[in-house]
């Protein structure tokens, strides 16, 4: 279904004057997304957003299955300097690299299956992107191509101090999602809400001491896994000590792939995986 879409921010410098021209000739109720705006002179000819899955190419003959919200954009140039395909893309590659995100494949010219275009991905306040583009028209002199971005919803999490302490103290593992910077063990802001109830659960119950423990997905290498969870753990501690939490009522542990809870082919699993649990010291 048709729908507008989201605001502007820009990869190349527009001037506002081409910025108004472009959408005199869009489409109406089109709009970039917010994310991403085009290269400069083509205008935007087709949008679409709808929950669905879809294929996205991850290598030279190899697609992965993603799920979540598909952002579709189509760019067409009428006239000009017309830019190539490897230009497009590496544009495109500039702007997600410059805000935190990964390039997984990309080819400037036709591959075993044919495919022209590149696919990243990128993290943003807490949600899961795929971007990808694709049916570029040209190889040295491309006239258009399209654009789509598919958003995995992040975990979230919404629990109160009370409602840990039941879980805990039954004696049952309580899974926090607790957002970090991709591969390390900073903690997001976003989640400062439950680092919050998690100090309260502890101030109010003062003889109570937890096991922290850290788990991963199964993305890069179990021995580094194990060492980011082990470091995660260890990040939540600091913050509730750093609240005036007395250090000895915490372990912490690091399982990193060990132990999932959910399927890891595929993004929601994975998602799942990367948590946090809290158990009662026995």
């Amino acid at each position: 279904m048709r729908k507008s879409i989201f605001t502007t921010t820009t990869i190349a410098v527009l001037t506002l004057t081409a910025n108004f021209l472009f959408a005199q000739d869009d489409v109406e109720g089109c709009k970039d997304h917010q994310f991403l705006n085009r290269m400069p002179n083509f205008r935007l000819t087709y949008c679409s957003e709808n929950y669905s899955e879809d294929e996205v190419v991850v290598g030279d003959q190899k697609k992965q299955l993603i799920e979540g919200t598909i952002f579709n954009y189509q760019y067409y140039m009428d006239e000009g300097k017309f830019p190539s395909s490897f230009q497009v893309i590496k544009n495109y590659e500039n702007a997600i690299l410059a805000k935190g995100g990964q390039k997984i494949y990309s080819s400037g010219k036709h591959d075993l299956d044919g495919f022209v275009g590149a696919t990243f991905k990128l993290a943003n306040e807490g949600n899961t992107y795929w971007i990808t583009l694709h049916n570029l028209s040209g190889i040295e002199e491309l006239s258009g191509y399209n654009l789509k971005v598919i958003k995995i919803e992040g975990m979230k999490q919404e629990i109160t101090a009370n409602e840990m302490f039941e879980k805990v103290n039954s004696g049952n593992s309580l899974s926090l999602y607790i957002n970090f910077d991709t591969g390390k063990s900073t903690i997001k802001s976003e989640s400062q809400n439950i680092i919050d109830e998690l100090y309260t659960m502890l101030k109010n119950n003062p003889t109570l001491k937890v096991t922290i423990e850290g788990h991963t997905d199964n993305v890069g290498n179990s021995a580094s896994n194990k060492t980011l969870s082990e470091q995660r753990a260890a990040s939540v501690k600091t913050a509730l000590a750093n609240k005036g939490i007395a250090a000895d009522r915490i372990k912490t542990i690091g399982y990193g792939q060990e132990k999932p809870i959910a399927d890891n082919s595929t993004e929601e699993g994975k998602a799942k995986n990367r948590r946090v649990e809290i158990k009662k010291q026995q």
